[in-house]
């Protein structure tokens, strides 16, 4: 384990050592192309001989279902993308990957659908023909559809055994009201099961949000960005421009806690969900980044939370906080699996003890420039490698359309204060934001 550290942290300090660097802290050059259609194309050359990484990243996700009774489409076609087309039909588009040793794979999100392969520099220009083919002229017939959104329904009802799934998607139906972050990536359970029916709307749903101007192609490695951008004009310029926006509703101030139980069909510990409503994310905000910390200094593993409950008196088996923003103001949410049913009561108590804490004493500055530098380090020691350096980028890409955000997050990071953070405790983790949600099993 210790030799793979070592590795690791060497492998990082050589790719440092050969890339010009600038002020901000990714240490990368970034080349930049907006096609006349809308399209933008980031490049970043990297030092890993042969090797390309190529994301392309939808500014698409379940955020954007803002049609009643049709959400689930956006990780529906994260499906629909390999069906492939006339050119290049998925049989032949999966034989051409296996000849490069390469596999395509697409996940989906709140704010985004992304699609990423990694391949050798030589297989570039025939992949990008091949991509930008399935991103302009997709095809598929009703039966494939119909056999696609059977295959999503059953991959929701197995998701549905898992009681992490259920829970947040209790907290997130009961914390929103008309905002599309009421459903979950993988959409109402209603609204899927009925998802064999809607074929025309697909292909509406395709038309308007696959389009140059919402998408964004990042190609990381040993590549010429100019030798890219020549390609992209060829294969992406014909793709015609047509997004059309959302019309997704603000979510109503909250002004009253929330709460609710959900039954898991199935053994399980009980699980513990708080919720707090937040902003979106805005890296240039002292605000927004004091609140994103909150998350770790109270309830991560190096907590003092997280050091009582779960490794002094084991009353957890588990606590995490993740505080992330969203497009859209989102929510910041506490979880803990409880060992015994008669400590649910202490573990909400101590949750809001902890919140008290931080929300009436200075958190004390040098544990707070720790966890900066430790952030910092985190942020930089996951850069080691094309893939890596590529795969922390789309959900940046996703927020704010560019990776700019990243020296941003870190320039207001490094002027947040001990008085910062204990008012946006103040601010945010009060009970008129808060969603409680607790799972209990058979």
């Amino acid at each position: 384990m210790k030799q793979r550290i070592i590795l690791s942290i060497l492998v990082f300090i050589f790719i440092l050592s050969t890339i010009p660097l600038h002020s901000g802290i990714f240490p990368f050059q970034v080349h930049r192309k907006v096609l006349d259609n809308g399209m933008k194309i980031l490049v970043i050359p990297l030092p890993n001989p042969g090797l390309v990484a190529y994301y392309s990243v939808v500014r698409t996700g379940s955020r954007d279902e803002y049609e009643p009774g049709h959400s689930g489409f956006a990780h529906f076609f994260e499906h629909m993308m390999f069906r492939g087309t006339k050119r290049f039909p998925n049989e032949l588009y999966q034989k051409i990957l296996t000849e490069m040793g390469a596999a395509s794979n697409g996940y989906t999100s709140l704010d985004l659908t992304v699609y990423h392969l990694i391949i050798t520099k030589d297989d570039l220009e025939q992949l990008m023909d091949m991509e930008s083919d399935r991103f302009r002229n997709l095809e598929y017939t009703e039966q494939d559809f119909k056999t696609e959104s059977g295959a999503v329904y059953g991959e929701y009802l197995k998701n549905k055994t898992n009681p992490g799934f259920l829970l947040n998607e209790t907290l997130m139906n009961t914390a929103f009201d008309v905002h599309t972050y009421k459903h979950t990536t993988m959409g109402f359970e209603a609204d899927i099961k009925a998802m064999p029916t809607m074929y025309e709307y697909s292909k509406s749903f395709f038309k308007r949000y696959y389009r140059p101007e919402n998408v964004v192609l990042v190609v990381c490695g040993d590549v010429v960005p100019d030798q890219v951008f020549k390609m992209a004009e060829k294969y992406y310029s014909p793709w015609e421009k047509g997004y059309v926006p959302p019309k997704i509703q603000e979510e109503p101030e909250q002004t009253a806690p929330r709460s609710g139980n959900v039954k898991f069909e199935g053994k399980t510990l009980p699980i513990l969900a708080v919720g707090y409503k937040g902003l979106r994310y805005m890296p240039d905000s002292k605000e927004y980044v004091a609140m994103s910390l909150l998350g770790d200094v109270m309830f991560g593993s190096t907590s003092d939370f997280y050091n009582n409950l779960v490794l002094e008196k084991q009353i957890a088996q588990f606590a995490f906080a993740s505080f992330n923003g969203d497009r859209d103001p989102s929510i910041n949410t506490i979880m803990v699996m409880i060992k015994k049913k008669e400590n649910i009561d202490l573990v909400k108590q101590t949750i809001a003890d902890t919140i008290k804490k931080f929300q009436t004493d200075l958190m004390d500055s040098k544990k707070l420039e720790d966890l900066k530098n430790s952030n910092k380090y985190s942020f930089l020691m996951q850069l080691s490698s094309t893939g890596d350096v590529a795969g922390m980028l789309p959900s940046f890409i996703a927020l704010t359309g560019d990776i700019t955000a990243i020296d941003t997050y870190f320039e207001t990071l490094g002027t947040v204060t001990p008085e910062d953070i204990r008012q946006a405790a103040i601010k945010f983790l009060t009970d008129n934001r808060k969603t409680e949600i607790l799972l209990e099993g058979e």
